[in-house]
């Protein structure tokens, strides 16, 4: 089965101005790339749908969808926090973000691929479940792993994010429920300045400093991430794939390689085959600098295309 590969055009036009690191040409230096490596020939790509109110209300509040329909502007942009923004496009782009996720739970559940990687914006791991912040509007992998649960019956998720940022939106919706096993690494303190305060069984968070590279990455995700995952077993592994930890990324101050996204893909592809019939899905979270994004996302989604 060939790698899924999930994406939409209104994913482009959700734009929060000209100098803004969360831009539209993100996913066009990802599909340059993607062109440049003749990828496509190992995946099947799909069309986003756009995400149910039902999705949604599995993880957010209906208050907080009524505000962010309230707010959308028909010009011009509305600001929710310091660094997060409405344009007249976000709602849309944000639907078919979180649309993209619940699609490809569908494609891996249903045998029609394997693994599954979607190429959307905005992000949404720091969403929770009645606040935007962070450029995310929907949390993405949460909408997504909440429809495996309701409508495949699984009772083992695991959310690994690698992201530099803390994945605090999708704890937050997730905290104590022990279906889902939310495993995150991410600098500290740092930005959006959380983790570390939970006393849930299913929270896993692996506070890193500044300056941390190769090996104390690795090491981390060796001495925490892997162990939990082979006692949880889970039936399908979900990643919040942000790529803003690389050393050419000024969003954070790591210094990760495109070879270590391509070792801890490897180390989750392995868990996948071993307790999930391979399962993954995967969405992209962070990663700003474009030439940087662009070659660990085709990394990565080389390593899930595997041996096809």
């Amino acid at each position: 089965m060939p790698l899924a590969y999930i994406t939409h055009s209104r994913c482009r036009r959700h734009n929060m101005g000209q100098f803004h690191p969360e831009q539209p040409a993100r996913l066009d230096a990802i599909n340059d790339r993607l062109i440049t490596k003749q990828l496509s020939l190992f995946f099947n790509q799909y069309d986003a749908p756009k995400a149910s109110r039902e999705q949604l209300l599995r993880v957010h509040d209906a208050d907080y969808l009524a505000h962010l329909e309230s707010v959308s502007p028909s010009d011009g942009l509305a600001w929710l926090d310091g660094d997060t923004a409405m344009c007249p496009d976000t709602l849309e782009a944000a639907l078919h973000a979180a649309g993209a996720v619940v699609h490809a739970v569908d494609l891996v559940m249903q045998g029609k691929a394997r693994c599954a990687f979607c190429a959307v914006r905005p992000p949404g791991h720091h969403a929770e479940h009645n606040k935007a912040m962070g450029f995310c509007f929907f949390n993405n992998v949460a909408v997504g792993a909440a429809h495996a649960l309701a409508e495949y019956g699984l009772q083992r998720i695991a959310i690994i994010d690698f992201d530099v940022h803390h994945g605090n939106g999708t704890e937050d919706i997730f905290e104590g429920n022990s279906q889902v096993l939310c495993c995150s690494s991410y600098q500290h303190p740092f930005y959006p300045n959380t983790g570390g305060t939970s006393d849930a069984s299913n929270i896993i968070d692996i506070p890193l400093p500044a300056g941390t590279g190769s090996e104390s990455f690795r090491n981390a995700i060796s001495q925490h991430v892997l162990p939990a995952l082979e006692e949880y077993s889970p039936e399908l592994i979900m990643i919040s794939a942000g790529f803003d930890a690389h050393r050419d990324d000024d969003m954070g101050q790591f210094n990760l390689l495109e070879s270590d996204y391509a070792w801890v893909t490897d180390q989750l592809m392995d868990v996948a085959a071993r307790h999930a019939q391979g399962r993954i899905v995967s969405a992209l979270e962070g990663g700003y600098d474009l030439f940087a994004l662009s070659r660990s996302v085709t990394v990565h989604m080389e390593r899930l295309v595997g041996d096809y």
